[in-house]
């Protein structure tokens, strides 16, 4: 009677973080934070600057003893301290009432994450004020979130393309069957348009133009007979040190993204080559559902049913598919608990 008294006390939270965004998902009211995982620093002090959007406005504008960074790399904590203080902003920015006690915690991570990296996540959590922290790998999260039945007896693919790592994995069961998680998704995608500006068109590009120039006109497959997309690539003259304008267009775009691309489907036909015959036909019914940031880039679940020859979807709103799922996950701890993983492998018992 008492603990039932106190859960209308208190906001369980939903957390997707990671490389790119965190999202913030919080029971009974939905997302309510959508923001980048960017932080500025002031290295002469140590003192956080902005966090958030505030932060990415200054990513190639700050002086020298301003650094705007990023506290997770490839899905797990790189920079702790930096980590629990941006998370202690978000919980402070998600709006109603100041709850009478601190909050449960279902944060995503990567599937195949060390015990000591999950062990930083949860620990961060816990420090930026969480009562609990329970962990959830971002295949199911994602799968969850879009309403896959992943209890069932039946198998469902995940491909989740974020900023640092791609997830893909076949889940049945509650359980994942087979899984590959690989450190190549929206961030290399991006680098590798960089890459290319420098070393054939002679430009160097800021990150966030070239992640610009990817949504302008970047695509996975041919468009065919379709008009080409062109945009303005601006940055500076690796010779003369001056400004210079580059028009590219999606085929150039694509050929920079091309080995990194492989790299994703390939990861894809892996966990196809790994998985029981009985779940790949019934992946070949339902189709293999894309989520991520990278589902977004045009033309990639073409490319994904194009190399497997099984049909690809994308789901609806595929960026918060995982912090969805978190928050689905709060919503009913007791029946999904199964779903959760903890640092230590112990059994996990929700009170």
């Amino acid at each position: 009677m008492f603990s039932t008294f106190l859960r209308f006390l208190t906001t369980d939270i939903g957390i997707d973080l990671g490389t790119a965004n965190t999202l913030v998902y919080v029971k009974g009211r939905g997302i309510v934070v959508n923001e980048p995982s960017i932080v500025a620093v002031n290295k002469k002090t140590g003192k956080v600057l902005a966090i958030g959007k505030q932060a990415e406005r200054m990513i190639g504008r700050t002086p020298a003893h301003i650094v705007a960074t990023k506290p997770l790399t490839q899905g797990v904590v790189s920079d702790f301290e930096i980590t629990e203080q941006m998370l202690r902003h978000f919980f402070g920015t998600m709006g109603g009432k100041r709850p009478l006690r601190s909050p449960r915690v279902v944060v995503g991570v990567p599937a195949g994450v060390t015990e000591v990296e999950k062990r930083a996540v949860e620990d961060a959590a816990r420090n930026a004020g969480a009562r609990e922290a329970f962990l959830i790998e971002e295949p199911m999260a994602a799968a969850i979130g879009t309403r896959l039945p992943v209890q069932d007896a039946q198998g469902s693919m995940i491909v989740d393309i974020g900023g640092g790592t791609t997830e893909v994995a076949v889940i049945s069961l509650g359980g994942i069957v087979a899984v590959r998680s690989i450190k190549i998704a929206g961030d290399r995608l991006t680098e590798d348009i960089r890459h290319f500006a420098q070393e054939e068109l002679r430009v160097l590009l800021g990150e966030r133009t070239a992640e610009e120039i990817k949504m302008a006109a970047g695509s996975a497959v041919s468009r065919g007979n379709a008009k080409a997309l062109e945009v303005a690539m601006r940055g500076r003259d690796i010779v003369t040190g001056l400004p210079r304008e580059i028009v590219v267009n999606d085929t150039q775009l694509r050929q920079a993204m091309a080995r990194s691309l492989a790299s994703i489907v390939h990861a894809v036909r892996e966990v196809i080559e790994e998985t029981p015959p009985e779940l790949v036909a019934d992946i070949m019914s339902h189709g293999i559902l894309l989520t991520g940031g990278g589902a977004l880039l045009r033309g990639i679940d073409r490319l994904i049913s194009n190399e497997t020859r099984m049909p690809t979807l994308i789901a609806d709103d595929p960026m918060t598919a995982v912090v969805r799922g978190c928050g689905f996950v709060l919503e009913d701890l007791k029946t999904l608990e199964e779903v959760l993983v903890s640092a230590d492998s112990a059994p996990i018992t929700i009170t």
